[in-house]
């Protein structure tokens, strides 16, 4: 495919996003401009990426703090008010570049993880606002706080971390019904306080907007589909 084929594909499936948000918000009775379309460019070269941003979009998703750190320097450097998110794992040992690169980090899980991004936040005086993940299905192989602990896990990065949490994050398994998942995690986020909400990818996001979500992440509906699991 040519470089100007493959501009126009990516422009015109930004544009259908946009408009099944659209949608979705007027179907659920909410503003759209209360839901923010993370655009998840993970696996994808930077060449692929600069025609989504010519397209409009500035907000984008990265799983591997390694990776951005590949593309996104230059690509801000090129592209002014790029809102750069991170919603994949983070280690601990990652935490000083993912605090210096990323605005969002979407999958605070653990204490350590809260101990290291308070150290790194105090030491760059840098706050990129936090969201927690929590494994709504209890799926061993994903990463999150389990539910019945997300309360008292949202404390303690609160009271004991300083930390200000913005919202919850979930991937609800993929053999479920997606909605009683994200509505899970509305309830959680309400009964903390918590405004965000970041649910809903590609072949959900429609039924997490009228669950509430403040944040959709999807990958392949807007680059094209990536050969790898777990696609967004």
């Amino acid at each position: 495919m040519s470089t100007q084929a493959k501009a126009q594909e990516v422009a015109s499936g930004l544009q259908a996003v946009r408009g099944e948000i659209l949608s979705a918000c007027r179907d659920a009775g909410r503003d759209s401009a209360a839901v923010t379309l993370v655009a998840v460019s993970k696996t994808f070269p930077a060449p692929e990426i600069v025609p989504v941003i010519a397209a409009g979009q500035r907000v984008f998703g990265e799983n591997r703090v390694q990776e951005a750190q590949g593309k996104w320097p230059a690509l801000c450097a090129a592209h002014p008010g790029i809102e750069l998110h991170l919603i994949g794992p983070l280690q601990s040992n990652k935490a000083r570049e993912a605090v210096a690169l990323f605005d969002v980090i979407h999958t605070v899980d653990r204490p350590k993880i809260a101990i290291a991004l308070a150290e790194e936040m105090a030491r760059q005086g840098r706050r990129p606002r936090l969201f927690v993940q929590v494994n709504t299905g209890a799926e061993p192989q994903k990463a999150g706080v389990l539910p019945e602990a997300a309360d008292a896990f949202i404390a303690e990065c609160r009271e004991q971390h300083g930390l200000e949490i913005f919202g919850l994050m979930c991937i609800p398994p993929a053999t479920e019904v997606p909605d009683p998942h994200f509505a899970l995690l509305a309830k959680i986020a309400a009964r903390n306080g918590v405004s965000g909400l970041s649910m809903g990818m590609s072949a959900d996001f429609p039924a997490a907007i009228r669950q509430g979500a403040t944040h959709v992440r999807v990958g392949s509906a807007i680059f094209g589909h990536r050969s790898l699991p777990n696609e967004a």
